[in-house]
């Protein structure tokens, strides 16, 4: 009676041929993630820069924040103060002097720093707001930003 099967040559070329799928694979799945987290940034500028329209619509200029009394109105969805609690991932706002969290930027759950919002302002008309992250976890920054006139760049891509 002949035994039939693999020999352990022929199972060792198949283990190598799954792993160098996988090697080449696995990188582009995680940049896939990350692209697909940043439709996040695009929904949240655009509705930034519609509250901040809605706000120059009615009082002839741009508001000097996002919330607060002379606010536009404006927070990420489901805001509950800032930080890992958080549903959305990026901060977002305005990086000006004495800046406040809920008034002028919102920390999301990646907690990345305001600082890394860069040259954004808000004046009484025009402004450039943003977001950042570090959406890959590598210490690379993914920053966007919309102004009024509502282009939105990726102005330091971070998942690259």
């Amino acid at each position: 009676m002949r035994k039939t099967g693999f020999t352990l040559m022929e199972l060792m070329v198949v283990v190598a041929i799954i792993f160098f799928l996988a090697a080449i694979s696995v990188p582009q799945y995680f940049k896939y993630v990350a692209r697909v987290k940043q439709a996040e940034v695009a929904i949240n500028l655009a509705s930034l820069h519609t509250a901040m329209q809605a706000y120059y619509a009615e009082h002839g200029q741009y508001p000097s924040a996002l919330g607060g009394a002379e606010g536009a109105g404006w927070m990420p969805a489901n805001y509950r103060g800032g930080g890992k609690n958080e549903t959305f991932l990026y901060t977002y706002g305005f990086n000006v002097p004495g800046g406040q969290e809920g008034i002028h930027y919102f920390t999301g759950s990646l907690e990345t720093p305001v600082e890394f919002l860069g040259a954004t302002y808000i004046e009484n008309d025009g402004f450039v707001g943003a977001a950042a992250a570090d959406i890959r976890g590598r210490g690379t920054i993914d920053v966007w930003t919309v102004d009024e006139t509502r282009r939105i760049e990726n102005s330091n891509k971070g998942i690259e």
